[in-house]
């Protein structure tokens, strides 16, 4: 018995012993506990109070901002119930192109942070490489380039033209493809097929495929890649690609014969700040006039009219709503973009889409050749691109004040609704795939001809 109660006794006092050490080791880490439920309360409540950090307030507010974005880029849109998206099958040149898309951009260890306000830039392009250099000069001496993530689009494929676009080392720069673009397909949609019609062939006499335009036209393929590119790049740049789809802020798009004045980012920012305040119902900026040959009227005032086609920039809203508009873009018999966004897409808006720009231009366009002259040995268009623009002093530094009114040119001149188009756009095949080409980023897996 006293061997069982001593025995007893000192368990007894082995368990007081250890309970003991339990709760000298325990009340350390619940005080740790409890401190970090004040400082997570505090910081809560002092993020309410607009009291957080700038730092953190800025990774809040921009990881919410991205996933508020992400949900509306990633959400399926329905065009048209009964359309059943369908790309054709890519070749092995495509399939590479496709995936140098998915390439992060270059030179981003030299220009590690795009700040805040920054505008992204599209140059979109096709194979006039003396343009090219030109135009790359150009926005090598723009104020403020190197704040800007720099997009080029190219139509097809052409090894001049990319050993250029390789060569920007004045910002990041990402490069992409169209991997549907007609000049990436010799011998099949959307390039040349066998048996397709040709110019102004009657397609039941000599049995061949196709739908003739308006005008009794049978497609070409090296005039419907202008539309083709066009809309393509607008949903793969807004809906499709990792640096832009969560991006809420302007796009600026610029062409391959558009020359880009010392301050046109400059004022392109200011006229993005300005636009909510001047002119709240202009829906883009420009750079210069819709009149591609005029210089601005040098008033003392902003100026708000006509969307033009030269170094134009909207936001994702705008975006939303011309993509709403994708049948009525994809089937309007037009093989130019622009002209069908002005005959179509701006008038069924509802009301006259304005554009905020400054009265003296920061772009121009140069040069005579047509953006697919020249490729041809039959129809080669000569022109060395040297007539660039002279650039007075005023030019190179920003010329737009905020305390300026607004003129409001309300006549538009120009292609309006009631044009029926110039054709080229009248086989329902390209119609198909321009109208897929809006539902590629919205609709899992499209499936493929």
């Amino acid at each position: 018995m006293p061997a069982s109660s001593s025995s007893t006794s000192s368990s007894s006092s082995h368990h007081h012993h250890h309970r003991a050490r339990l709760r000298s080791r325990t009340a350390p880490l619940l005080l740790l506990v409890v401190l970090a439920v004040f400082v997570i309360t505090g910081l809560l409540r002092s993020s309410s109070r607009g009291d957080l950090p700038a730092s953190a307030r800025r990774l809040v507010s921009s990881r919410a901002n991205a996933n508020a974005n992400q949900s509306v880029a990633q959400r399926k849109i329905l065009l048209d119930p009964s359309f059943t998206p369908r790309l054709p099958r890519q070749s092995p040149l495509s399939l590479s192109l496709a995936a140098r898309n998915a390439l992060p951009p270059r030179n981003a260890g030299r220009f590690r942070t795009l700040p805040d306000g920054h505008l992204k830039i599209v140059l979109y392009v096709h194979n006039r490489p003396r343009y090219l250099r030109l135009v790359v000069d150009s926005l090598s001496r723009v104020h403020g380039i190197g704040e800007a993530l720099l997009i080029v689009s190219h139509d097809g494929y052409f090894p001049e033209m990319d050993k250029i676009v390789q060569g920007i080392d004045f910002c990041q720069v990402k490069q992409i493809f169209a991997p549907y673009s007609p000049h990436l397909f010799p011998d099949a949609f959307p390039g040349v097929t066998p048996g397709d019609c040709q110019s102004r062939d009657n397609a039941k006499e000599k049995g061949c495929k196709g739908d003739p335009d308006q005008y009794g036209n049978h497609r070409s393929p090296r005039i419907v890649s202008l539309k083709h590119h066009w809309w393509w790049m607008m949903n793969t740049v807004w809906d499709g690609l990792e640096e832009t789809m969560d991006f809420d802020g302007h796009i600026l798009f610029i062409e391959e014969d558009h020359y880009i004045f010392p301050n046109a980012y400059r004022n392109a920012q200011l006229l993005v700040d300005l636009k909510p305040k001047k002119c709240p119902g202009c829906y883009a900026i420009n750079l210069a006039p819709s009149d591609v040959k005029a210089k601005g009227e040098g008033w003392e005032s902003l100026v708000a009219e006509k969307m033009g086609n030269i170094g134009y920039a909207f936001n994702r809203t705008v975006w939303r709503k011309i993509h709403a508009k994708a049948k009525q873009f994809c089937a309007f018999d037009e093989y130019n973009w622009d002209i069908t966004m002005w005959a179509t897409v701006y008038p069924s808006f509802g009301a006259p889409v304005y554009s905020l720009r400054g009265p003296r231009r920061s772009a121009a366009h140069f040069g005579k050749c047509g953006l697919h002259q020249g490729q041809g040995s039959s129809n080669v268009c000569v022109d060395n691109g040297s007539g660039a623009v002279e650039l007075e002093e005023i030019d190179k530094v920003p010329n737009i004040k905020a305390d300026w009114p607004v003129r409001i040119i309300q006549r538009q001149e120009g292609y309006q609704a009631g044009f029926k188009g110039w054709g080229g756009w009248g086989d329902r095949r390209d119609r198909d795939l321009c109208l897929s080409f809006a539902y590629m980023y919205h609709v899992k897996d499209p499936s493929s001809a």
